[in-house]
């Protein structure tokens, strides 16, 4: 049925607990999972007031380790649980926008995300990445909540 799925992050409980079902579903396939988490690239102008301040720790070096402690808790679950894991994230202003390309680019064949529930309302007036991700992806999106 499903041999590559992708699982969405951004270290919220919501993702976790989607990290867990899709970790789950790809044990019982038999599948393997790409873990994946989208940073939000910094400003121009506070990127260059880091460069300016020569920071030892740039926003984008403390982001991708951020990122990487994310990604290896959910190659860990996978791992404790035998199932094949790798993953990678990217900087994009568009979350869902990267969310279904690394899809495309790994040859992923489901989607697995949490959601923070938000409301109809809320969700008409301010968006979610997981009603993006539904509304732009042509791969089946599992939404966890």
């Amino acid at each position: 049925m499903f041999s590559h799925i992708l699982i969405a992050t951004d270290g919220s409980e919501h993702a976790t607990h989607a990290a867990e079902v899709g970790i789950e579903l790809a044990r019982t396939l038999g599948a393997q999972v790409y873990a994946f988490h989208v940073l939000m690239p910094l400003a121009a102008v506070a990127y260059l007031s880091d460069v300016i301040q020569h920071a030892e720790d740039s926003y984008e070096e403390r982001a991708v380790t951020r990122a990487q402690a994310h990604l290896s808790a959910i190659r860990a679950m996978a791992e404790k649980v035998g199932v094949t894991a790798h993953g990678g994230y990217a900087f994009d202003r568009r979350p869902y926008v990267a969310i279904v390309g690394a899809a495309r680019q790994q040859h992923c064949d489901l989607i697995v995300m949490g959601t923070h529930g938000f409301t109809s309302l809320d969700r008409f007036l301010s968006g979610s990445e997981t009603n993006k991700v539904l509304t732009c992806c042509d791969i089946p999106v599992l939404v966890c909540h």
